[in-house]
């Protein structure tokens, strides 16, 4: 249990307010049932509105949990309750004349990620928008939660509070906090550590190859880096819940925790860890730039439909700029790896053909409908937020570093962002946020946000980077432009991708299609490389294909090679500016690099 107790409930004056208590329990957690029981009292009302939230904060998808609930029941003492749903999400119970009832339901949670709810013999994972109702009219109400394990041993870490002398009841100022705050309950690990005087704890689930001991050293670094950033931390305890298993990533930021998802053997290789320390950095990066500077449309959630904002760049993109720099401004990895990591990135959003169809302000509006959507287009016809934020984000630190020799950057962009709407909690519009950026830069920034944020012109990395002594450059292919992308299922390879204008679209492959052979010869995705060397550009090939279990004969004309693969690299020669500026942005020479 968590050592934070919660103030007491006024009573006397105020008894005559709604008070809300939930019961979970998990009687046969191989059934993979959350058993919830909601009571109610001094409830004055004809009738009872219970409404499950659609989707939860952070994670910008409509993911109806209600399709999760079944057995619901309403009670006053042992009488039944009359009651109807009104929508795919909305109960209505009759309470006509009752002032205090129960209602009874349960969740099915077999879904392990950050944003769901999962329940084995192992351990039980839930998000509060996944699993309660929200009462209308009682949001703004205290609300407590008693959990029952199914097993003694079993122990619950939750950022909520604890309840003083109540074994396992914790308390949830409002329903805002109820939603924000997972629980894990289980046989997980739990370690307990300090920062910055304020208590900390990792809990673990699942086994894995990691080093708690450096995980948690290197956290501690994190934290430092970033409450340096701010001026320090804006929270009294904070939690960190990490799950390990299979082939898996992921993560939800929340105002004290995290949940963290990593592939249980992902600890040992170097590139590996890195990703994970990577993934804590933004997560814990959140509870600054989104769960307290978030956009106006965010600043009051309306957990029934799509919240929309152009500003999901900012709040992601930007976060997943210092996701990458504050591991190298910590001390986990050195500017080498830096700007492999960044290579990497660039080159991701260089080989999506979306960049030049979706602008990035659109790209956040419609996040709810594409991102967390994709199909066999998405690629052509979309641009990921994270992905193009991120890029811009960079532009936006190094145009700030550059007109300033690095005595004003994007991290000054972010503090006055806190102070202006993340410490006051009040949500901020697009217009603001630009005029924030622009006053750190002392520029009008409208040209740049009409090009990049609101248009498709392509990013001119190398305009922005050369004043750091930096250049990206392409690696040089050597087979001709086909325009597919294959993945191997149950050993029939299978087209992902058909990129848009591309060799292969133009000869009517389309995606899904399995991939048999070129020349009438067989051709597996490990060999397509290969055998496209044999051919030159402007060379007509014979692709054979399965297309819906019919096969067809096509010609492709092969293109001029394309590049797949970037490099963020120093220029020849950088001049004493250039290194000057290099050395001002990341504390290490330019020389590093080489």
């Amino acid at each position: 249990m968590t050592e934070a107790t919660a103030p007491r409930l006024e009573i006397g004056v105020k008894e005559t307010v709604p008070t809300i208590h939930y019961s979970v329990a998990m009687p046969q957690p191989e059934t993979h049932l959350f058993e919830v029981s909601l009571q109610l009292v001094n409830h004055s009302s004809p009738t009872l509105d219970l409404k499950m939230p659609v989707w939860t904060p952070g994670s910008y998808l409509v993911r109806e949990y209600a399709k999760n609930l079944q057995d619901f029941a309403a009670f006053a003492g042992d009488e039944p309750l009359s009651w109807c749903k009104l929508s795919k999400n909305h109960w209505q119970v009759n309470t006509d004349g009752i002032s205090k009832l129960t209602v009874r339901y349960r969740i099915f949670a077999n879904e392990l990620s950050v944003r769901t709810n999962h329940l084995d013999n192992t351990h039980g994972y839930f998000n509060g928008a996944a699993l309660f109702f929200r009462l209308r009219g009682c949001e703004g109400l205290p609300i407590q939660v008693t959990i029952v394990p199914p097993h003694p041993e079993w122990r619950v870490t939750t950022p909520l509070p604890s309840v003083e002398g109540q074994p396992y009841t914790f308390y949830a100022e409002d329903f805002d906090t109820l939603v924000d705050s997972p629980f894990e309950i289980g046989y997980h690990e739990l370690y307990h550590f300090e920062v910055l005087g304020k208590p900390h704890e990792l809990a673990i689930w699942g086994q894995g190859n990691y080093q708690v001991q450096r995980i948690i050293a290197d956290i501690q670094k994190i934290i430092h880096v970033e409450a340096q950033m701010f001026g320090g931390l804006p929270y009294e305890r904070y939690v960190f819940l990490l799950h390990l298993f299979a082939q898996a990533y992921g993560g939800l930021e929340h105002k004290n925790c995290c949940s963290l998802i990593y592939q249980r053997f992902g600890f040992k290789s170097p590139d590996k860890y890195e990703r994970f320390m990577q993934l804590v950095a933004h997560e814990f990066f959140h509870l600054w730039n989104v769960k307290r500077i978030r956009p106006k449309a965010l600043e009051v959630f309306d957990y029934d439909r799509e919240n929309y904002t152009s500003s999901l760049w900012f709040c992601e993109g930007t976060t997943s700029y210092y996701d990458l720099i504050i591991p190298l401004r910590a001390g986990i990895y050195d500017a080498k790896s830096y700007f492999q990591n960044w290579s990497k990135e660039i080159s991701r959003y260089l080989t999506t053909p979306g960049r030049k169809v979706q602008p990035l302000a659109e790209s956040s509006f419609d996040a709810w409908i594409k991102l967390y959507r994709p199909d066999a287009n998405s690629n052509n016809s979309q641009i990921s937020y994270y992905l193009k934020g991120e890029m811009v984000s960079l532009l936006l630190d190094l145009l700030i570093r550059e007109r300033y020799s690095n005595q004003r950057s994007l991290d000054d962009v972010m503090r006055q962002m806190w102070r202006k709407f993340g410490k006051p909690e009040i949500g901020y519009t697009p217009e603001q946020l630009q005029e924030v950026i622009e006053s750190i830069a002392e520029m009008d920034l409208t040209d740049f946000f009409e090009r990049y944020i609101n248009g498709t012109e392509e990013l001119p990395f190398n305009q922005y980077l050369e004043p750091f002594g930096l250049q990206v450059i392409a690696d040089k292919e050597d087979e001709p432009y086909f325009g597919v992308r294959l993945n191997t299922e149950n050993g029939r390879e299978i087209v992902k991708l058909v990129e848009f204008g591309s060799p292969a679209q133009l000869a009517g492959i389309d995606a899904g299609d399995e991939l048999l052979a070129i020349a009438g010869i067989r051709v597996t995705s490990h060999q397509l490389s290969d055998r496209l060397k044999d051919y030159q550009p402007n060379d007509t090939i014979q692709v054979t294909v399965f297309h819906q279990d019919e096969l067809r004969n096509c010609a492709v004309t092969l293109a001029a090679p394309r590049s797949s693969k970037y490099q963020v690299v120093p220029v020849n020669n950088p001049d004493a500016r250039q290194k000057e500026n290099f050395a001002g942005w990341l504390g290490v020479p330019l020389t590093t690099l080489r």
